[in-house]
């Protein structure tokens, strides 16, 4: 029996890591990646992290964090009972994700997605967030997101939601 030993490594985007080559399929994302990430890192509005294939700079996927809050009236009813009635709930954005082309369809998606929960999980232990945002592009990207478990607001079904405590029960 062949065991298949997973490629990619999740670093911190740092300027050895070659955003030229990368595509998605999606320029707005593109144009992100390669003239926008670094500028917004700087300026500590996001953080950004890297899929790249194990000990290249090549870049197979990537995805954002950063900080968010959720309008209190926003959230559905069932969940409001049992949070203070701040104006906001502190939160965490994952404000892109995207695979290059020729690393799509093999769950990498998937694997960068539960990577920026965890991590987002670790960071709530020394910064309160209650639950991780997800802002979908269209119906394929809210479809992906539900599979994991994300859950529309009410009245913004492309913005999806997964809390924290849900995140905890993820297995390692």
């Amino acid at each position: 029996m062949t065991v298949r030993r997973w490629p990619y490594a999740i670093e911190r985007l740092a300027r050895h890591h070659d955003r030229e080559a990368f595509s998605c399929g999606t320029p707005d994302l593109d144009r992100y990646f390669r003239e926008l990430v670094g500028q917004e890192e700087r300026k500590r509005v996001t953080v950004a992290y890297v899929a790249v294939v194990s000990g290249s700079a090549t870049v197979a996927g990537f995805y954002t964090l950063a900080a968010r809050t959720i309008p209190y009236p926003d959230l559905p009813a069932e969940l409001k009972r049992r949070l203070p009635r701040y104006e906001v709930i502190p939160a965490t954005l994952i404000g892109r994700l995207a695979v290059d082309t020729n690393h799509q369809g093999r769950g990498l998606g998937g694997f960068l997605l539960v990577d920026a929960l965890k991590r987002s999980l670790a960071e709530s232990e020394r910064v309160g967030s209650w639950a991780v945002v997800v802002d979908a592009k269209d119906d394929t990207g809210s479809s992906f997101y539900r599979k994991f478990g994300f859950i529309p607001f009410p009245d913004k079904p492309l913005r999806l939601f997964l809390p924290m405590q849900t995140i905890a029960k993820l297995p390692n």
